[in-house]
């Protein structure tokens, strides 16, 4: 198998005519290396020496040391390249004027997960927009969705419900990399963007991570593994709940659970739902911090067994659908704040769409939510075709 080649790599091995003599941005995080695992931002201001200005950081910070939702990283000089960091997560979410008064373009390399409610992709855009107005060109350094580019599920998101963890129409799994979800909002959204994406090379959609022969670095503290990337399009709805979505634990996403639950309740009522390429194992453990810190935990494991087959926001809908109904007087929907909105609940913000939440809060079958929503992702799956970058 050819190796696949990031767009970092392609950049500074091939860098287009634009870049020579540009002055730099650089919106990046711990994720971004090339094949020898240096970083983004060590490779190119040695490939371009004296053009970096300025570097960005989305969620989590640009070391990736920020554990949770709405703890902001703040504005750090670099200390091995002397540069100023400007965060863009938090109080600000879109870069000051004056930065990008100073530099020419803003270079992108973000490991995205394929999943809409990742906020890198909503910083992206984010970007797009603030740099469109300044007159400054945005390229992306592309690399592959790691849980492939042709599974696509779930419902569009709504306007209505726009937010951070979804500022555009969008299902929950786009399966697209994050270069060509750049394109589809440009265009869409009517962005403006100087934009241009650098590929990936070798990289065939329907590849995930592992089958494209790269190494995992995990892109965000609570997503340390690939196995927790592939259940997290359904397992991040948890966030919206009093379950424990795994965090505090050495499996995140994976493992679920809360001390109320009853796994062989929980099985049993499932027992005449279909979830393909997945096993619940029963599994119990002690948070060591976020949700339930502290308490043990029943729930379950997710053990995805045929990635092709799972559908893991078919899945994630499913067990609430189940615990909703299993135990109306303890389960409950978190509350805000979320992702800084604080009057809209999370579920909501999640899902894209309230009826979501108000369909389960009626026990209305997952089936029936799964057969509405085929329509408009069929419009989706046509409307993307033309950004798409990459083939079979």
């Amino acid at each position: 198998m050819t190796p696949v080649i990031s767009g970092l790599e392609h950049f500074i091995h091939d860098p287009p005519s634009w870049a020579k003599g540009a002055r730099l941005g650089l919106l990046s995080h711990p994720a971004a290396v090339a094949s020898d695992l240096q970083s983004a931002r060590e490779l190119l201001a040695r490939r371009f020496p004296g053009q970096l200005q300025v570097l960005f950081s989305p969620q989590h910070g640009l070391l990736g040391e920020k554990q949770d939702n709405m703890i902001s990283s703040p504005d750090f000089l670099d200390a091995a390249l002397k540069l100023p960091v400007i965060s863009l997560y938090g109080p600000r979410m879109t870069p000051p004027a004056a930065s990008l008064e100073k530099i020419d373009a803003v270079l992108v390399d973000l490991q995205d997960v394929g999943t809409r409610v990742y906020t890198f992709a909503a910083t992206v855009a984010k970007v797009m927009e603030a740099a469109a107005a300044a007159g400054v060109k945005v390229a992306v350094l592309d690399r592959p969705n790691p849980i492939g580019g042709e599974q696509v599920e779930g419902n569009m998101l709504r306007p209505a419900w726009a937010s951070f963890v979804g500022p555009y129409p969008l299902p929950m799994r786009h399966g697209l990399s994050l270069g060509e979800l750049a394109r589809y909002y440009n265009a869409t959204q009517k962005l403006g963007c100087d934009l241009e994406v650098i590929p990936a090379r070798g990289w065939r959609r329907g590849d995930y991570w592992d089958v494209a022969g790269l190494t995992w670095v995990l892109p965000s503290p609570n997503l340390p593994t690939l196995d927790s990337a592939v259940v997290y399009p359904g397992q991040v709805l948890l966030e919206g709940t009093n379950l424990s979505e795994g965090r505090g634990t050495t499996r995140p996403f994976e493992l679920w659970g809360a001390p109320f639950l009853e796994p062989a309740r929980i099985k049993a009522r499932l027992a005449e739902t279909s979830l393909p390429g997945v096993v619940l194992r029963e599994a119990s453990f002690e948070p060591t911090f976020h949700k339930w810190a502290g308490e043990l935990c029943r729930g379950f494991q997710l053990h995805v067994t045929d990635r092709l087959a799972f559908k893991p926001y078919f899945t994630t809908l499913a067990l609430l659908g189940a615990v909703r109904e299993l135990y109306p007087g303890e389960f409950a929907w978190r509350q805000p704040p979320y992702e800084y909105e604080t009057e809209r609940l999370p579920i909501d913000l999640l899902t894209g769409d309230a009826a979501i939440r108000e369909a389960l809060d009626q026990g209305k079958p997952v089936q029936e939510l799964e057969a509405a929503w085929q329509g408009e992702l069929q419009a989706f799956l046509e409307a993307r075709r033309e950004f798409l970058i990459y083939g079979d």
